[in-house]
């Protein structure tokens, strides 16, 4: 087995430009409420947002050094996606490895691991999701996998596939599915676009819903 795969497929950069624009909650919603990162990866700061292929690496707790390399090999635009391991005790990621990722062009950082120079890199304005911050160091010593299937937010994130950021959370689109994503996820803006509309002329959101008639299925009893 290789542990370092160098070429993934990615999604059209019209795709990535146009999925840029949904907010995460959407596309997960169009995409049957699938995808989404345990609620604990969240971003450093608000308003960081990110849209991207997944370069995914899978790191030894405590150890870095395969995350360095994924840096190394980083295609602009490219989103690191990285298995630090079970521990947030230690901080892999800090304002170094976050000015070589800005020059190279990389779209940003998500992690189930801890990142430190939180203060820094939040004033770079380079978009990190990570789960933790702790200032202690890492070593470098240990191999692990680029560019293969990895688990990272309770989600299963395989390279190229797009990775959708923002102060809601982090979505993961499967590579085969990009386009179907989009086109459901603006289905579904049209469709709330509707319905806000509706409410600002005085509807009830329960009542558009059908809710009243679920509750009275159900047997739902009132009292004045």
């Amino acid at each position: 087995m290789f542990h370092i795969i160098k070429t993934i497929k990615r999604p059209p950069q019209e795709l990535i430009k146009a999925l840029a624009e949904q907010a995460s909650a959407t596309v997960h919603e169009a995409i049957g409420r699938r995808g989404a990162m345990h609620s604990s990866i969240k971003p450093l700061a608000r308003g960081m947002k990110v849209c991207g292929p997944a370069l995914t690496v899978k790191c030894q707790s405590g150890d870095n050094l395969m995350l360095l390399k994924a840096l190394d090999m980083a295609k602009p635009g490219d989103v690191l996606v990285a298995d630090m391991g079970q521990t947030t005790e230690t901080g892999p990621w800090g304002e170094i490895a976050a000015l070589q990722a800005q020059v190279r062009g990389v779209a940003g950082l998500v992690t189930n691991g801890s990142v430190r120079d939180s203060a820094l890199i939040c004033e770079m304005n380079f978009p990190v999701f990570c789960k933790a911050v702790s200032i202690k160091g890492t070593v470098k010593e240990s191999l692990g996998l680029i560019n293969h299937p990895i688990s990272c937010g309770e989600v299963v994130v395989n390279p190229g596939d797009l990775i959708l950021g923002d102060d809601d959370g982090i979505v993961v689109i499967p590579l085969a599915e990009v386009e179907e994503a989009l086109a459901k996820s603006r289905e579904r803006v049209t469709k709330e676009d509707k319905l806000m509309d509706r409410i600002r002329k005085g509807e009830s959101l329960f009542e558009m819903l059908g809710f009243p008639e679920l509750l009275k299925a159900k047997g739902c009893k009132e009292k004045e």
